[in-house]
This record gives C-alpha cells, structure tokens and sequence, in this order.
C-alpha cells in the first residue's frame, strides 16, 4: 500500500526481478488491474519486471468516495506519488484505455524519471474518441441505432434491452473480439467503480457527458520527451488513424496497429501485441 497523501492509500502489487521496470495504469475511470494478469505470462520470462496498481477508489485501494478527488489531474499526481512510494527512479509507463490518458498527462508533467511510455489505446483527446464512436454507432443497423436512440432519450441506459444492444453489436465487437471473454476481463468488468464512471466519463461510450469530455492534449504531444509507443487495433473504439497521427506528433514515437484486435488487443491479438511491448522495452 501507497501512501498517496491525504491519509488515502492505494495498492500496488511487484511481478519479477530484473532491471528494467513498467509501471501499468488501468482503464475505466473505476476499472482495476485484473485484466492486466495476462502480462506475467510475458514480461517477468523476458527480464521485465512490473507492477500492478489500482488507482484510488478502485478495488484494493482506498476508497474515501469523494468526487473533488476524481479528476485528471490528481490522478496524474497520484501515479507520481506512486513512483515515489514504489522507488522507480528510471521506469517505463504503460497506460491503456483512460490510463493511456494519464500516461500522456503524466509524460507531461514529470518527465524526469522515465526510459519510456507506452499510450495503448488512447486517442489524444476524448471529442476525437467520441468523434470516432458516432462514426461507429452510425455504422450499426438502423433498427440497433433507432433502440440506442430509444432509450437514450429518456436515460435509461440500464434498461436490458439497452444493455443487449451495447454487449452484442459495441462490446463483442469492439471491447474483446474472444469468445467467451476471458476471465480477467469479466472480473474487471464485475468490479468497475461504475460511480467514479459515470462522473468522469458518462453513462457508456456513446454517452460522454462525464467532467473530462472536453479533455484535450492534441497540442502538447510534440512536449512529450520520452521514447514512445502508441498501441492500437483494427476494431478499438480508437480511430487507427488518430494513433497513428499521434505517433507523428511525438517526437521519439512509433505506432503499432493490429490487424485484428479490438480495445483489449492484448487478449484478442495476443502473440504480436506482446511482441511488439517486448521489442519497444528491450530496445531502450
């Protein structure tokens, strides 16, 4: 356990023992390590050690249920108390989905102490993101997009009916391509804070209203100092286009694309996914 500041504390987990270390940042907001559990089948056989962590108001970590704690920019500070508390005087930073978020803020701010970042599945500013998504919602059949429509109008984003929706014709296809999802993902999913969610986010993907909606680092990425890799997939809910722009704008940067994952390419495109991490933290 991290002593953050605040009397609040977060929870961080050692995997190996070897010199070169990554720090990972879930997704969510709200969401935990779980779906993270893959990574020791890669890294600690290839000489990396890592360290799982689950930010505050997630699963093992303190949870003081304060909204005035819930914003981009105590979370970036979290991730540096973190490193402090863990002592990583060099690491890497890998950040997927909103940690990929906190990755780019972090790089920003506290460049000091890394060999290099790792943004996977995370365009550059959420309107891009939702930009994206009306793109793919406008794909759907009509009748899908016309019950989406439905229930939106009045909030009730619960309704089963709703829900079926958005697993078979959003989540199967574009959060995890596998079948059944994998272990780790449905328990990330099982204990998703959907509380720090909704306020940060919105009630789902189609529906951003949450206090980052118009979170935006567009113009700051040719600031980001550190080696970087921008991770994505064919079928993310994150344009391929988008990433590969950022990797342009950053300056020490490259992108990788799979062919065919989706926004958890680390399960549904596995083997290349990992070999591309591996190559991009071995090469430093």
């Amino acid at each position: 356990m991290i002593d953050i500041g605040g009397g609040h504390r977060v929870w961080t987990k050692k995997v190996g023992d070897a010199p070169i270390k990554v720090l990972l940042l879930h997704g969510g907001p709200g969401a935990d390590h779980s779906y993270f559990e893959c990574f020791e089948d890669f890294l600690p056989p290839n000489g990396i050690e890592f360290y799982y962590y689950d930010q505050l108001d997630s699963t093992n970590s303190d949870k003081p249920d304060d909204p005035k704690l819930w914003t981009v920019e105590r979370y970036r500070d979290e991730v540096e108390s973190v490193r402090k508390g863990l002592g990583l005087e060099r690491f890497y930073l890998l950040g997927h989905s909103w940690g990929g978020m906190l990755a780019m803020e972090y790089a920003l701010a506290y460049p000091d102490h890394l060999d290099g970042v790792i943004i996977s599945n995370m365009v550059a500013s959420v309107p891009s993101y939702m930009a994206y998504m009306g793109k793919l919602r406008a794909a759907l059949p009509k009748d899908v997009q016309a019950t989406l429509d439905k229930y939106e109008k009045v909030g009730n984003y619960e309704a089963p009916e709703y829900q079926k929706v958005m697993l078979e014709q959003v989540y199967t296809r574009h959060i995890c391509r596998l079948d059944p999802w994998p272990e780790p993902i449905e328990r990330t999913f099982r204990n998703l804070n959907a509380k720090i969610y909704n306020y940060m986010q919105g009630p789902n993907e189609f529906v951003v209203t949450g206090t980052f909606k118009n979170w935006d680092r567009w113009a700051e990425l040719p600031r980001i100092r550190a080696r970087t890799l921008v991770m994505g997939a064919k079928y993310d809910e994150m344009d391929p286009e988008a990433l590969r722009k950022m990797a342009t704008l950053i300056p020490h940067a490259r992108a990788w694309i799979s062919e065919k994952g989706s926004h958890m390419v680390m399960y549904d495109d596995q083997m290349p996914y990992f070999r591309e991490l591996l190559r991009f933290l071995q090469s430093g």
